[in-house]
């Protein structure tokens, strides 16, 4: 095998793996970010306090539930 021939498998090798390197970490971030947001409960609790608000717990689950969906459809 000619050395031109073995620079050339290794720089098309090193491009596949950065291709499929960067679509698999993506895929993963997004799957980590769906499932752990980086707003909880207890953000959205202070920030409503900060507003004057008196968060009740079902106002705070609705909340977090509407962020979860529109999230989900943002991806779509």
């Amino acid at each position: 095998m000619s050395t031109g021939m073995v620079i050339l498998l290794v720089v098309l090798a090193l491009i596949v793996g950065l291709v499929i390197g960067f679509y698999g970490a993506r895929k993963y971030m997004e799957n980590y970010l769906r499932n752990n947001p980086p707003i909880s409960e207890e953000m959205l609790r202070t920030m409503m306090l900060q507003m004057g608000q008196k968060p009740s717990s079902r106002k705070l689950h609705q909340m977090m539930q509407s962020m979860k969906a529109q999230a989900k459809n943002a991806n779509k």
